[in-house]
Protein backbone atom coordinates (compact mmCIF):
# COMPACT_ATOMS: atom_id res chain seq x y z
CA UNK A 1 0.00 0.00 0.00
CA UNK A 2 1.61 3.26 -1.21
CA UNK A 3 2.08 6.04 1.35
CA UNK A 4 3.38 9.60 1.20
CA UNK A 5 6.90 10.14 2.50
CA UNK A 6 7.67 12.96 4.89
CA UNK A 7 8.92 15.28 2.16
CA UNK A 8 5.79 14.83 0.03
CA UNK A 9 3.55 15.33 3.06
CA UNK A 10 5.33 18.59 3.90
CA UNK A 11 5.02 19.69 0.27
CA UNK A 12 1.30 18.89 0.40
CA UNK A 13 0.93 21.10 3.46
CA UNK A 14 2.84 23.93 1.77
CA UNK A 15 0.74 23.56 -1.38
CA UNK A 16 -2.53 23.70 0.57
CA UNK A 17 -1.38 26.76 2.51
CA UNK A 18 -0.25 28.50 -0.67
CA UNK A 19 -3.58 27.84 -2.40
CA UNK A 20 -5.44 29.68 0.37
CA UNK A 21 -2.91 32.46 0.79
CA UNK A 22 -3.97 34.81 -2.00
CA UNK A 23 -3.44 38.55 -2.21
CA UNK A 24 -6.55 39.34 -0.17
CA UNK A 25 -5.31 37.18 2.70
CA UNK A 26 -2.06 39.14 2.71
CA UNK A 27 -3.35 42.71 2.38
CA UNK A 28 -6.38 42.70 4.72
CA UNK A 29 -4.82 41.75 8.11
CA UNK A 30 -2.36 44.70 8.08
CA UNK A 31 -5.27 47.08 7.47
CA UNK A 32 -7.24 45.56 10.35
CA UNK A 33 -4.18 45.80 12.60
CA UNK A 34 -3.79 49.47 11.71
CA UNK A 35 -7.48 50.24 12.29
CA UNK A 36 -7.94 48.25 15.50
CA UNK A 37 -4.77 49.32 17.30
CA UNK A 38 -4.80 48.08 20.90
CA UNK A 39 -7.97 46.12 20.17
CA UNK A 40 -6.34 44.07 17.42
CA UNK A 41 -5.96 40.81 19.34
CA UNK A 42 -9.65 40.73 20.36
CA UNK A 43 -10.48 41.28 16.69
CA UNK A 44 -7.94 38.61 15.69
CA UNK A 45 -9.60 35.97 17.90
CA UNK A 46 -12.85 36.33 15.98
CA UNK A 47 -11.10 36.65 12.63
CA UNK A 48 -9.06 33.46 13.07
CA UNK A 49 -12.15 31.55 14.13
CA UNK A 50 -13.82 32.01 10.74
CA UNK A 51 -10.92 32.84 8.38
CA UNK A 52 -8.93 29.78 9.50
CA UNK A 53 -11.39 27.53 11.33
CA UNK A 54 -14.07 27.35 8.63
CA UNK A 55 -11.69 26.56 5.72
CA UNK A 56 -9.99 23.82 7.76
CA UNK A 57 -13.37 22.28 8.65
CA UNK A 58 -14.29 22.46 4.96
CA UNK A 59 -11.17 20.51 3.98
CA UNK A 60 -11.98 17.92 6.66
CA UNK A 61 -15.57 17.56 5.39
CA UNK A 62 -14.41 17.24 1.77
CA UNK A 63 -11.64 14.80 2.62
CA UNK A 64 -14.26 12.40 3.97
CA UNK A 65 -16.08 12.36 0.58
CA UNK A 66 -13.01 12.22 -1.68
CA UNK A 67 -12.81 15.97 -2.18
CA UNK A 68 -15.89 16.76 -4.29
CA UNK A 69 -18.58 19.38 -3.62
CA UNK A 70 -21.15 17.37 -5.53
CA UNK A 71 -20.89 14.38 -3.21
CA UNK A 72 -20.87 16.62 -0.13
CA UNK A 73 -24.10 18.31 -1.27
CA UNK A 74 -25.77 15.03 -2.35
CA UNK A 75 -28.49 15.22 0.37
CA UNK A 76 -30.10 18.24 -1.33
CA UNK A 77 -30.79 16.17 -4.47
CA UNK A 78 -28.84 15.42 -7.63
CA UNK A 79 -29.99 18.42 -9.67
CA UNK A 80 -29.49 20.89 -6.82
CA UNK A 81 -26.09 19.43 -5.91
CA UNK A 82 -24.85 19.76 -9.51
CA UNK A 83 -26.24 23.30 -9.75
CA UNK A 84 -24.63 24.25 -6.44
CA UNK A 85 -21.26 22.83 -7.50
CA UNK A 86 -21.37 24.59 -10.89
CA UNK A 87 -22.20 27.95 -9.29
CA UNK A 88 -19.41 27.54 -6.71
CA UNK A 89 -16.80 26.63 -9.32
CA UNK A 90 -17.84 29.49 -11.60
CA UNK A 91 -17.90 32.02 -8.75
CA UNK A 92 -14.43 31.23 -7.43
CA UNK A 93 -13.13 30.48 -10.90
CA UNK A 94 -13.53 32.40 -14.16
CA UNK A 95 -16.31 34.77 -13.04
CA UNK A 96 -14.43 36.42 -10.18
CA UNK A 97 -11.65 34.89 -8.12
CA UNK A 98 -9.29 33.84 -10.94
CA UNK A 99 -9.52 37.16 -12.87
CA UNK A 100 -9.18 38.99 -9.55
CA UNK A 101 -5.80 37.37 -8.88
CA UNK A 102 -4.52 38.99 -12.09
CA UNK A 103 -5.98 42.45 -11.43
CA UNK A 104 -4.85 42.56 -7.79
CA UNK A 105 -1.30 41.43 -8.61
CA UNK A 106 -1.16 44.01 -11.41
CA UNK A 107 -2.43 46.91 -9.31
CA UNK A 108 -0.10 46.13 -6.38
CA UNK A 109 2.89 44.53 -8.08
CA UNK A 110 3.16 46.31 -11.44
CA UNK A 111 1.20 49.56 -11.48
CA UNK A 112 3.36 51.40 -8.87
CA UNK A 113 6.36 51.09 -11.21
CA UNK A 114 4.62 52.51 -14.31
CA UNK A 115 5.16 56.03 -15.61
CA UNK A 116 2.28 58.51 -15.47
CA UNK A 117 1.80 58.28 -19.23
CA UNK A 118 1.02 54.55 -18.93
CA UNK A 119 -1.25 54.71 -15.90
CA UNK A 120 -4.28 55.77 -17.93
CA UNK A 121 -3.72 53.16 -20.64
CA UNK A 122 -5.31 49.71 -20.75
CA UNK A 123 -2.35 48.16 -22.59
CA UNK A 124 -0.16 47.46 -19.53
CA UNK A 125 -2.94 45.43 -17.87
CA UNK A 126 -3.72 43.65 -21.14
CA UNK A 127 -0.08 42.66 -21.73
CA UNK A 128 0.40 41.66 -18.10
CA UNK A 129 -2.76 39.53 -18.08
CA UNK A 130 -1.61 37.71 -21.25
CA UNK A 131 1.74 36.80 -19.65
CA UNK A 132 0.12 36.01 -16.30
CA UNK A 133 -2.50 33.64 -17.68
CA UNK A 134 -0.03 32.04 -20.07
CA UNK A 135 2.01 30.93 -17.05
CA UNK A 136 -1.20 29.86 -15.29
CA UNK A 137 -2.21 27.76 -18.30
CA UNK A 138 1.17 26.04 -18.71
CA UNK A 139 1.36 25.03 -15.04
CA UNK A 140 -2.33 24.01 -14.98
CA UNK A 141 -1.83 21.65 -17.93
CA UNK A 142 -0.07 19.29 -15.51
CA UNK A 143 -2.24 19.10 -12.36
CA UNK A 144 -0.58 15.84 -11.40
CA UNK A 145 2.68 17.73 -10.90
CA UNK A 146 1.30 20.41 -8.56
CA UNK A 147 2.98 18.74 -5.61
CA UNK A 148 6.31 19.41 -7.35
CA UNK A 149 5.68 22.76 -9.10
CA UNK A 150 3.68 24.37 -6.30
CA UNK A 151 4.31 22.30 -3.18
CA UNK A 152 8.10 22.08 -3.54
CA UNK A 153 8.96 25.29 -5.42
CA UNK A 154 6.44 28.14 -5.57
CA UNK A 155 4.74 27.57 -2.20
CA UNK A 156 7.92 27.48 -0.05
CA UNK A 157 9.23 30.64 -1.76
CA UNK A 158 5.90 32.36 -1.19
CA UNK A 159 5.60 31.30 2.46
CA UNK A 160 9.22 32.14 3.30
CA UNK A 161 8.80 35.62 1.77
CA UNK A 162 5.66 36.23 3.84
CA UNK A 163 7.30 34.92 7.01
CA UNK A 164 10.27 37.21 6.37
CA UNK A 165 7.96 40.18 5.88
CA UNK A 166 5.70 39.34 8.82
CA UNK A 167 8.54 38.28 11.09
CA UNK A 168 10.18 41.66 10.69
CA UNK A 169 7.09 43.16 12.33
CA UNK A 170 7.83 41.37 15.61
CA UNK A 171 11.46 42.48 15.48
CA UNK A 172 10.42 46.07 14.83
CA UNK A 173 7.75 45.87 17.53
CA UNK A 174 10.40 45.82 20.25
CA UNK A 175 11.55 49.30 19.18
CA UNK A 176 8.13 50.92 18.70
CA UNK A 177 5.62 52.49 21.05
CA UNK A 178 2.07 51.83 19.94
CA UNK A 179 -0.77 54.28 20.38
CA UNK A 180 -3.75 52.42 19.03
CA UNK A 181 -7.34 53.00 19.95
CA UNK A 182 -8.51 51.72 23.30
CA UNK A 183 -11.79 49.99 24.00
CA UNK A 184 -14.59 52.45 24.69
CA UNK A 185 -18.00 51.93 26.25
CA UNK A 186 -19.55 51.92 22.79
CA UNK A 187 -16.94 49.56 21.40
CA UNK A 188 -17.15 46.48 23.63
CA UNK A 189 -14.91 43.46 23.40
CA UNK A 190 -17.87 41.42 22.20
CA UNK A 191 -18.46 43.91 19.39
CA UNK A 192 -14.79 43.77 18.38
CA UNK A 193 -14.69 39.96 18.40
CA UNK A 194 -17.97 39.90 16.43
CA UNK A 195 -16.45 42.26 13.88
CA UNK A 196 -13.47 39.91 13.58
CA UNK A 197 -15.77 36.92 13.06
CA UNK A 198 -17.66 38.83 10.37
CA UNK A 199 -14.54 39.96 8.51
CA UNK A 200 -13.01 36.48 8.71
CA UNK A 201 -16.18 35.01 7.25
CA UNK A 202 -16.21 37.64 4.49
CA UNK A 203 -12.79 36.46 3.23
CA UNK A 204 -14.93 33.71 1.61
CA UNK A 205 -12.13 31.17 2.10
CA UNK A 206 -14.77 28.57 2.96
CA UNK A 207 -16.00 28.84 -0.62
CA UNK A 208 -12.43 28.56 -1.88
CA UNK A 209 -11.85 25.48 0.28
CA UNK A 210 -14.85 23.77 -1.33
CA UNK A 211 -13.12 24.13 -4.69
CA UNK A 212 -9.57 23.30 -3.55
CA UNK A 213 -10.62 19.99 -1.98
CA UNK A 214 -10.39 18.11 -5.27
CA UNK A 215 -6.95 19.65 -6.00
CA UNK A 216 -5.61 18.37 -2.68
CA UNK A 217 -7.05 14.88 -3.17
CA UNK A 218 -5.70 14.70 -6.71
CA UNK A 219 -2.23 15.79 -5.57
CA UNK A 220 -2.23 12.92 -3.04
CA UNK A 221 -3.39 10.42 -5.65
CA UNK A 222 -0.68 11.61 -8.07
CA UNK A 223 1.84 9.95 -5.74
CA UNK A 224 0.15 6.59 -6.20
CA UNK A 225 -1.89 6.68 -2.96
CA UNK A 226 -5.15 4.87 -3.75
CA UNK A 227 -6.40 3.78 -0.32
CA UNK A 228 -9.40 6.02 0.51
CA UNK A 229 -8.59 5.99 4.22
CA UNK A 230 -5.05 7.24 3.59
CA UNK A 231 -6.24 9.87 1.09
CA UNK A 232 -8.69 11.17 3.69
CA UNK A 233 -6.04 11.17 6.43
CA UNK A 234 -3.46 13.00 4.30
CA UNK A 235 -6.02 15.58 3.14
CA UNK A 236 -7.03 16.30 6.73
CA UNK A 237 -3.37 16.59 7.75
CA UNK A 238 -2.78 19.02 4.86
CA UNK A 239 -5.76 21.10 5.97
CA UNK A 240 -4.51 21.22 9.56
CA UNK A 241 -0.98 22.20 8.46
CA UNK A 242 -2.41 24.91 6.22
CA UNK A 243 -4.62 26.16 9.06
CA UNK A 244 -1.66 26.41 11.44
CA UNK A 245 0.38 28.23 8.80
CA UNK A 246 -2.47 30.63 8.03
CA UNK A 247 -2.92 31.45 11.72
CA UNK A 248 0.79 32.19 12.20
CA UNK A 249 0.95 34.37 9.08
CA UNK A 250 -2.24 36.26 9.99
CA UNK A 251 -0.87 37.00 13.48
CA UNK A 252 2.37 38.33 11.96
CA UNK A 253 0.47 40.53 9.50
CA UNK A 254 -1.79 41.86 12.26
CA UNK A 255 1.37 42.86 14.16
CA UNK A 256 2.69 44.49 11.00
CA UNK A 257 -0.46 46.62 10.86
CA UNK A 258 -0.08 47.64 14.50
CA UNK A 259 3.54 48.64 13.87
CA UNK A 260 2.54 50.74 10.84
CA UNK A 261 0.53 53.30 12.80
CA UNK A 262 3.31 55.85 12.72
CA UNK A 263 3.98 55.49 8.98
CA UNK A 264 0.62 54.57 7.43
CA UNK A 265 -1.92 56.48 9.50
CA UNK A 266 -4.97 57.23 7.36
CA UNK A 267 -4.32 54.42 4.86
CA UNK A 268 -7.63 53.03 3.61
CA UNK A 269 -6.39 49.81 1.99
CA UNK A 270 -4.13 46.98 3.08
CA UNK A 271 -1.98 47.51 -0.01
CA UNK A 272 -1.17 51.06 1.13
CA UNK A 273 -0.28 49.82 4.62
CA UNK A 274 2.06 47.15 3.24
CA UNK A 275 3.60 49.55 0.76
CA UNK A 276 4.31 52.15 3.46
CA UNK A 277 5.72 49.50 5.79
CA UNK A 278 8.11 47.84 3.33
CA UNK A 279 9.32 51.23 2.11
CA UNK A 280 9.99 52.39 5.67
CA UNK A 281 11.71 49.17 6.80
CA UNK A 282 13.44 47.94 3.64
CA UNK A 283 13.74 51.10 1.55
CA UNK A 284 13.28 51.01 -2.22
CA UNK A 285 14.06 47.27 -2.20
CA UNK A 286 10.90 46.76 -0.16
CA UNK A 287 8.69 47.72 -3.09
CA UNK A 288 10.25 44.97 -5.20
CA UNK A 289 9.86 42.46 -2.35
CA UNK A 290 6.17 43.33 -2.05
CA UNK A 291 5.63 43.15 -5.82
CA UNK A 292 7.30 39.74 -6.02
CA UNK A 293 5.34 38.43 -3.03
CA UNK A 294 1.93 39.55 -4.33
CA UNK A 295 2.52 38.25 -7.87
CA UNK A 296 3.66 34.81 -6.63
CA UNK A 297 0.78 34.68 -4.13
CA UNK A 298 -1.79 35.44 -6.82
CA UNK A 299 -0.21 33.12 -9.38
CA UNK A 300 -0.31 30.08 -7.09
CA UNK A 301 -3.97 30.73 -6.25
CA UNK A 302 -4.77 31.21 -9.94
CA UNK A 303 -3.17 27.86 -10.80
CA UNK A 304 -5.07 26.09 -8.03
CA UNK A 305 -8.42 27.55 -9.08
CA UNK A 306 -7.82 26.79 -12.76
CA UNK A 307 -6.83 23.18 -12.04
CA UNK A 308 -9.89 22.67 -9.84
CA UNK A 309 -12.31 24.16 -12.37
CA UNK A 310 -10.65 22.34 -15.28
CA UNK A 311 -10.90 18.98 -13.53
CA UNK A 312 -14.54 19.48 -12.48
CA UNK A 313 -15.93 20.83 -15.75
CA UNK A 314 -13.89 18.36 -17.79
CA UNK A 315 -15.48 15.50 -15.85
CA UNK A 316 -18.96 17.07 -15.83
CA UNK A 317 -19.01 17.79 -19.57
CA UNK A 318 -16.94 14.73 -20.53
CA UNK A 319 -14.49 16.94 -22.41
CA UNK A 320 -10.70 17.20 -22.54
CA UNK A 321 -9.38 18.78 -19.36
CA UNK A 322 -6.74 20.71 -21.31
CA UNK A 323 -9.38 22.14 -23.65
CA UNK A 324 -11.48 23.25 -20.66
CA UNK A 325 -8.36 24.77 -19.08
CA UNK A 326 -7.64 26.82 -22.21
CA UNK A 327 -11.23 28.10 -22.29
CA UNK A 328 -11.12 28.99 -18.58
CA UNK A 329 -7.82 30.83 -18.94
CA UNK A 330 -8.94 32.82 -22.00
CA UNK A 331 -12.24 33.75 -20.35
CA UNK A 332 -10.48 34.75 -17.10
CA UNK A 333 -8.01 36.88 -19.05
CA UNK A 334 -10.82 38.74 -20.83
CA UNK A 335 -12.75 39.29 -17.60
CA UNK A 336 -9.62 40.52 -15.76
CA UNK A 337 -9.34 43.42 -18.19
CA UNK A 338 -12.61 44.85 -16.90
CA UNK A 339 -10.67 46.16 -13.91
CA UNK A 340 -10.82 45.31 -10.21
CA UNK A 341 -13.66 47.67 -9.26
CA UNK A 342 -15.93 46.34 -11.99
CA UNK A 343 -15.14 42.74 -11.02
CA UNK A 344 -16.03 43.37 -7.40
CA UNK A 345 -19.22 45.24 -8.31
CA UNK A 346 -20.58 42.37 -10.40
CA UNK A 347 -19.31 39.40 -8.39
CA UNK A 348 -19.63 40.35 -4.71
CA UNK A 349 -23.41 39.74 -4.58
CA UNK A 350 -22.93 36.17 -5.82
CA UNK A 351 -20.11 35.44 -3.38
CA UNK A 352 -21.99 36.89 -0.41
CA UNK A 353 -25.10 34.98 -1.40
CA UNK A 354 -23.21 31.68 -1.45
CA UNK A 355 -21.56 32.29 1.95
CA UNK A 356 -24.34 31.15 4.33
CA UNK A 357 -25.17 28.15 2.13
CA UNK A 358 -21.55 26.95 2.09
CA UNK A 359 -21.06 27.36 5.84
CA UNK A 360 -24.28 25.49 6.68
CA UNK A 361 -23.49 22.65 4.27
CA UNK A 362 -19.97 22.18 5.65
CA UNK A 363 -20.87 22.30 9.34
CA UNK A 364 -23.85 19.94 9.07
CA UNK A 365 -21.95 17.56 6.79
CA UNK A 366 -19.34 17.03 9.50
CA UNK A 367 -22.00 15.06 11.40
CA UNK A 368 -23.12 12.92 8.45
CA UNK A 369 -22.22 9.66 10.17
CA UNK A 370 -24.50 10.57 13.11
CA UNK A 371 -27.65 11.57 11.22
CA UNK A 372 -30.31 8.94 10.57
CA UNK A 373 -31.72 10.95 7.66
CA UNK A 374 -29.27 13.46 6.23
CA UNK A 375 -31.84 15.18 4.06
CA UNK A 376 -34.07 15.86 7.06
CA UNK A 377 -31.16 17.51 8.88
CA UNK A 378 -29.51 19.37 6.00
CA UNK A 379 -32.28 20.44 3.59
CA UNK A 380 -34.36 22.64 5.98
CA UNK A 381 -31.27 24.58 7.06
CA UNK A 382 -30.12 24.90 3.44
CA UNK A 383 -33.50 26.39 2.47
CA UNK A 384 -33.23 29.00 5.23
CA UNK A 385 -29.60 29.62 4.22
CA UNK A 386 -30.73 30.17 0.63
CA UNK A 387 -33.32 32.75 1.74
CA UNK A 388 -30.79 34.66 3.82
CA UNK A 389 -28.16 34.18 1.11
CA UNK A 390 -30.43 36.00 -1.34
CA UNK A 391 -30.78 38.79 1.23
CA UNK A 392 -26.98 38.91 1.59
CA UNK A 393 -26.62 39.16 -2.18
CA UNK A 394 -29.15 42.00 -2.34
CA UNK A 395 -27.27 43.85 0.41
CA UNK A 396 -24.04 43.62 -1.60
CA UNK A 397 -25.53 45.29 -4.69
CA UNK A 398 -24.76 48.97 -5.29
CA UNK A 399 -28.32 50.30 -5.41
CA UNK A 400 -27.15 53.88 -6.03
CA UNK A 401 -26.46 53.09 -9.70
CA UNK A 402 -28.52 55.16 -12.11
CA UNK A 403 -30.41 52.14 -13.46
CA UNK A 404 -31.79 51.48 -9.97
CA UNK A 405 -32.47 55.14 -9.21
CA UNK A 406 -34.50 55.51 -12.41
CA UNK A 407 -36.64 52.48 -11.55
CA UNK A 408 -37.11 53.37 -7.87
CA UNK A 409 -35.12 50.37 -6.65
CA UNK A 410 -32.57 52.58 -4.89
CA UNK A 411 -34.76 52.27 -1.76
CA UNK A 412 -33.90 48.56 -1.49
CA UNK A 413 -31.27 49.04 1.30
CA UNK A 414 -33.91 50.66 3.52
CA UNK A 415 -36.37 47.85 2.75
CA UNK A 416 -33.77 45.23 3.65
CA UNK A 417 -32.88 47.00 6.90
CA UNK A 418 -36.56 47.24 7.88
CA UNK A 419 -37.04 43.55 7.13
CA UNK A 420 -33.85 42.13 8.62
CA UNK A 421 -32.42 44.86 10.84
CA UNK A 422 -34.02 43.42 13.98
CA UNK A 423 -32.05 40.17 13.67
CA UNK A 424 -28.96 39.88 15.92
CA UNK A 425 -25.61 40.55 14.21
CA UNK A 426 -27.27 42.31 11.26
CA UNK A 427 -24.62 45.04 11.32
CA UNK A 428 -21.94 42.36 10.97
CA UNK A 429 -23.72 40.66 8.02
CA UNK A 430 -24.31 37.59 10.16
CA UNK A 431 -28.06 37.94 10.71
CA UNK A 432 -28.51 34.47 9.23
CA UNK A 433 -26.70 32.70 12.08
CA UNK A 434 -29.54 32.64 14.66
CA UNK A 435 -32.44 31.50 12.43
CA UNK A 436 -30.35 28.82 10.74
CA UNK A 437 -29.07 27.60 14.11
CA UNK A 438 -32.65 27.28 15.40
CA UNK A 439 -33.77 25.35 12.30
CA UNK A 440 -30.70 23.08 12.45
CA UNK A 441 -31.22 22.29 16.15
CA UNK A 442 -34.91 21.48 15.62
CA UNK A 443 -34.06 19.24 12.64
CA UNK A 444 -31.38 17.41 14.61
CA UNK A 445 -33.73 16.86 17.57
CA UNK A 446 -36.37 15.39 15.25
CA UNK A 447 -33.74 13.19 13.61
CA UNK A 448 -32.52 11.91 16.99
CA UNK A 449 -35.95 11.34 18.56
CA UNK A 450 -37.94 10.08 15.57
CA UNK A 451 -35.09 8.32 13.75
CA UNK A 452 -36.66 8.56 10.29
CA UNK A 453 -35.37 6.13 7.69
CA UNK A 454 -32.70 7.45 5.34
CA UNK A 455 -33.85 8.15 1.79
CA UNK A 456 -30.42 8.40 0.20
CA UNK A 457 -27.30 6.31 -0.19
CA UNK A 458 -24.85 9.04 0.77
CA UNK A 459 -21.31 7.91 1.49
CA UNK A 460 -20.62 7.90 5.21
Amino acid sequence: MKKLNGRDLLALGFMTLALFLGAGNIIYPPLFGLQQGDNTWYFACGFLLTAVGLPVLTIVALARVNGTIQVLSHPIGRFCSVLFAVVCYLAVGPLFATPRTATVSYEIGIQPFLSESLLGSRWPLALYSICYFLVTMVVSFYPGRLLDTVGKVLAPVKVIAILFLGGSAFVMSAYLVHSGASISANDSRFSIVSSGISNGYLTMDTLGALVFGIVIVRAIQSRGVTDKGLVTRYAIMAGLMAGLGLAIIYIMLFQLGIDSQHIAMGADTGAKVLSAYVKDVFGIVGNFILAFLIIIACLVTSVGLTCACGEYFGRLLNKSEKMITVLLVVFSMVVSNLGLKELIKFSEPLLYGLGPICVVLVLLSLGNSFWHNRRLVIVPSMIVALIFGIAQALRAIDWSASIFVDTGLDKMPQVLKMSLGHWPLYDHQLEWVLPITVVAVVSIIIDVLVRPASTDNFIR
